[in-house]
């Protein structure tokens, strides 16, 4: 249990209040007889001006059709129940079994919804234990007719991405047993990691602009080919010079920005440096390292080199590498889609090979004594991402599950957000904790449809943590020096080499993600502490932040190939809130070692600690940056380098730190000790 010596009652109250998640629903259009509407199975990016004719009918294609909780109101509420530190139920948590028998769908339900599937001429596949929903296969014309939908191609985000032009149907005697349909809509390609090497100008990550240039490339489909897996990524490789601490070597020779001369960027922090400016590099001597919790970490595909390359990272960088038994992957029984020897490989594998490294890697970085369990999705496609968080939640094979991944809350059809949740719910009612990026493109104005501010789903669901970026200066003896909210600007050197330009802090680049969501209305654990002129009785986010920005991100290991052709280990600076998510996670699982059981549903108890000093209220400090140096060819200096000025808080766009809760870093940062031994407290 916790140690009492240490620690203080710094529960906050909050306005009781049902937690009531409001899914939008576009507008509804008269179904046929003897059927009814999946109101909000139509994703708002399929407008007609995108509209490229009709999809092909006869491409393979695999669905999931999503079935509803049983007494899903209870359910909900069951969920504050044990959550909130003040409730006599906190912490008393259901097991699989008791959820499922309690919750979820039943056999008859599932047999009546196979028949309809069956009829239509699809074939089923696999079905969880949990019955949250059922595989199918056929045809796209089969599944057309199965649901009374036409579907087109739509142009977006440079992409060609197949969704029905009208919402779906079934037949009313199964109205309330299905909630939502994937793989109809191809909005889950628009999933990605959030995370980034900056590579100077060409941040290749970032999201296309909605109506983006559509690349010369065959139609992404649903096939259902084995694909071989991906060779390591190209390489990436930090340029000289870099500082071993924040602020170590001045750019002397270059021009100074805000007044001053600005120091090279960090080459990357290591597991001592987090450890010791996050506070948890005393507990961790002590043995409370996270031993004895499991963290899950769900990721699209699986790195095939990750278990060498974070074994070698530790021992590069003085920590144990993982014990027998320490780390395991569980991977999917039928073959990943859209591989990497696909023509349209929507999902970049070789990109999510380096999630998982950044991932694996940041988690044993915090938390080197945890049990760390990757499980790869099939796909970045929604059906396959939520498979694999599922199978944790039904398997209960964690309680902690961190996910370095999303896009914008309004990308997805509405209806299918609900078939996420269930699974949210599940996890919060078996004492998981569910910790979501909050995503890498700042208030997403620049890629939303109409140009305003858009929140990253999952992260803006109420039943899971959002966890958003800072950028963090560590100081020599790996202390903690001060943070900012990340908010990128950029610049470059002027022709005459004499200035930055644009004028710092240059033009917006990228920063944590966080705002208002559109979708979910304000869960009661954020009353009283989220600013009601901010909120709007709205779901905001981030909940909680740390360490993000890639001008001072974190130093992985992974194997790359390099230009000769040679694959091989090496080291470079990665960012995004891809390494915040799992730095928490890792912090949550000391603090889970630390209290004697499982934390869960982390978020109640968050919020109880606003304005302690249990976290750090990050606001604004004097303008600041970095100079970082970049291979113009990636990897050496055969081609040159070119250094850039980036700016580290530069809040331009609609989300801004300030003093309290804010809209870049939540309540602030955990703070060490005090977090760890305030947080869920009771007394």
């Amino acid at each position: 249990m916790m140690h009492r010596a240490l620690r203080r009652a710094l529960l906050a109250s909050t306005t009781a209040a049902a937690l009531s998640p409001a899914v939008a629903a576009v507008p509804a259009h008269a179904a046929q007889p003897g059927r009814a509407n999946l109101d909000g199975s139509v994703p708002t990016w399929a407008q007609p001006a995108r509209d490229q004719g009709a999809a092909d009918a006869s491409q393979p294609t695999e669905i999931k059709v999503y079935l509803p909780l049983r007494d899903a109101a209870t359910a909900e509420a069951m969920v504050r129940d044990v959550s909130d530190p003040k409730s006599a139920n906190y912490g008393k948590y259901l097991s699989p079994a008791d959820f499922r028998s309690r919750f979820a769908p039943t056999t008859a339900d599932v047999q009546t919804v196979e028949q309809f599937l069956t009829d239509a001429g699809l074939s089923i596949g696999a079905v969880p234990s949990n019955n949250h929903s059922i595989t199918a296969t056929g045809t796209l014309q089969q599944v057309e007719t199965a649901f009374g939908v036409d579907v087109h191609k739509y142009a977006y985000r440079g992409k060609v991405l197949n969704a029905p032009t009208g919402d779906l149907t079934i037949p009313t005697a199964l109205q309330g047993k299905v909630i939502a349909v994937s793989g109809v809509d191809q909005s889950g390609l628009l999933t990605q990691p959030a995370n980034s090497h900056s590579r100077g100008t060409d941040e290749s990550y970032l999201r296309a602009k909605p109506d983006a240039p559509v690349a010369a490339a065959p139609q992404p489909t649903a096939r259902l080919k084995a694909t071989g897996s991906a060779p390591p990524p190209d390489a990436f490789v930090n340029a000289p010079p870099c500082s071993t601490y924040f602020g170590e070597k001045i750019a002397k020779d270059l021009p100074p920005a805000f007044g001053s001369k600005q120091p090279y960027a960090p080459c990357g922090y290591t597991p001592a440096q987090f450890q010791g400016a996050y506070g948890v590099d005393q507990p961790i001597k002590k043995g409370l390292d996270g031993r004895g919790i499991t963290v899950a970490i769900t990721d699209a595909y699986a790195a095939p080199t990750i278990e060498a390359d974070a074994n070698q990272y530790a021992q590069t960088h003085g920590q144990a590498p993982f014990a027998k038994g320490q780390f395991k992957q569980v991977l999917p029984k039928k073959p990943y889609r859209y591989g990497y020897d696909d023509p349209d490989n929507p999902c970049d594998e070789q990109g999510w090979y380096g999630e998982e490294t950044l991932d694996v890697e940041a988690v044993h970085a915090m938390a080197p004594g945890a049990n760390v369990v990757y499980v790869a999705g099939r796909s970045c496609d929604d059906g396959d991402l939520d498979g694999a968080l599922n199978k944790v939640v039904n398997q209960k094979l964690a309680t902690i599950v961190t996910n370095s991944w999303g896009g914008i809350g309004g990308d997805s059809a509405p209806a299918y957000l609900k078939a996420y949740q269930q699974t949210f719910i599940q996890a919060d009612l078996e004492g998981i904790g569910m910790f979501f990026s909050s995503g890498d493109n700042g208030d997403e104005s620049q890629y939303t449809t109409d140009g305003a501010p858009g929140a990253d789903f999952p992260a803006t669901d109420p039943f899971v943590t959002a966890v958003g970026g800072t950028a963090l200066a560590v100081g020599q003896a790996n202390d903690y020096q001060w943070e900012v909210g990340w908010a990128s600007g950029t610049s470059s050197l002027g022709p005459n080499g004499k200035k930055w330009q644009p004028t710092p802090p240059g033009d917006f680049l990228y920063g944590g993600g966080g705002g208002i969501s559109a979708i979910f209305d304000q869960p009661y654990y954020q009353q009283g502490v989220v600013p009601d002129g901010i909120a709007q009785g709205k779901r905001a986010t981030p909940d909680i932040a740390m360490d993000a920005d890639p001008q001072t991100g974190m130093l992985v290991g992974e194997t790359q190939t390099f230009p000769d052709g040679t694959a091989k280990y090496s080291e470079y600076r990665i960012g995004g809130t891809s390494l915040a998510s799992p730095l928490y996670a890792g912090m949550e699982a000391i603090a889970d070692q630390v209290y004697g059981r499982a934390h869960g549903f982390v978020n109640p108890s968050i919020y109880a600690l606003n304005g302690t000093s249990a976290v750090r209220d990050v606001v604004p400090r004097a303008p600041s940056a970095v100079v970082r140096v970049n291979y113009n060819n990636d990897v050496d200096d055969s081609a040159g380098t070119t250094p850039i000025l980036r700016s580290l808080d530069d809040e331009a766009q609609s989300i801004h730190t300030g003093p309290g809760w804010d809209t870049i870093t939540g309540v602030g940062t955990p703070n060490g000790l005090a977090y760890l031994t305030n947080l869920g407290y009771t007394n």
